[in-house]
């Protein structure tokens, strides 16, 4: 007569799997406690411009036109209190070159708010990049093109933060509040490294400290 017999472990079996494994969880275990290591900065390539100043185009209107609204259309002329003359505010040095978004079907904003600033100082407007091509604006920036000039870019504040990163800058903010127009990005390159303020512009009774 066959006895068929449950097949049995041996109770040595888990206790090897044991030290086979815990060594491994331990090593994982370690690895996710480990610091993770930063990125480094972006190199920047050629020479940079010495200063870079970003602000946000004036204030809208509110009905989807495409223009600056009458708030808007004077701080765009009271931009002239902050350049000239020169040195009227020390922590902002006078452009020397003058960027504003293209003009789209949706605004012509950034443009409208630099020209009374460009008209006085005598300085052309580039208007050639489209506000989603943030990341050729920089590249033409640290081209070496604008070595050593002090450079005005007015664009659209949902990529400004973006921008500035691409400027090998660390933005003050992610974003760029929706109902703030009175600030002025300053970045500045020393030994090829970006240091960025963000500063107030003191133009308007409303404007922030």
């Amino acid at each position: 007569m066959i006895r068929l017999v449950a097949a049995r472990t041996p109770r040595f079996v888990p206790l090897a799997l044991f030290l086979i494994t815990a060594p491994l969880l331990q090593a994982q275990q370690a690895a996710s406690k480990a610091p993770r290591p930063v990125a480094a900065p972006v190199p920047i390539a050629g020479q940079p411009p010495a200063t870079i100043l970003i602000f946000r185009h004036a204030e809208k209107l509110t009905d989807g036109q495409s223009d600056l609204s009458p708030t808007g259309f004077k701080r765009a002329t009271r931009l002239l209190d902050l350049f000239v003359p020169a040195g009227t505010r020390p922590d902002l040095p006078t452009p020397q070159v003058i960027f504003a978004t293209h003009v789209s079907a949706h605004s012509n904003r950034p443009v409208e708010t630099v020209t009374p600033l460009a008209e006085a100082l005598h300085l052309p407007i580039d208007s050639s990049i489209s506000n989603d091509d943030y990341a050729e604006l920089a590249k033409t920036l640290l081209s070496g093109k604008y070595a050593g000039k002090v450079v005005l870019v007015a664009w659209h504040h949902g990529t400004i933060p973006n921008l500035a990163r691409s400027l090998s800058a660390t933005p003050p903010s992610e974003t760029w509040p929706d109902e703030q127009f009175d600030r002025i990005w300053r970045i500045d390159y020393v030994d090829g490294k970006a240091t960025i303020w963000d500063l107030p512009q003191h133009l308007l009774p409303d404007d922030s400290n």
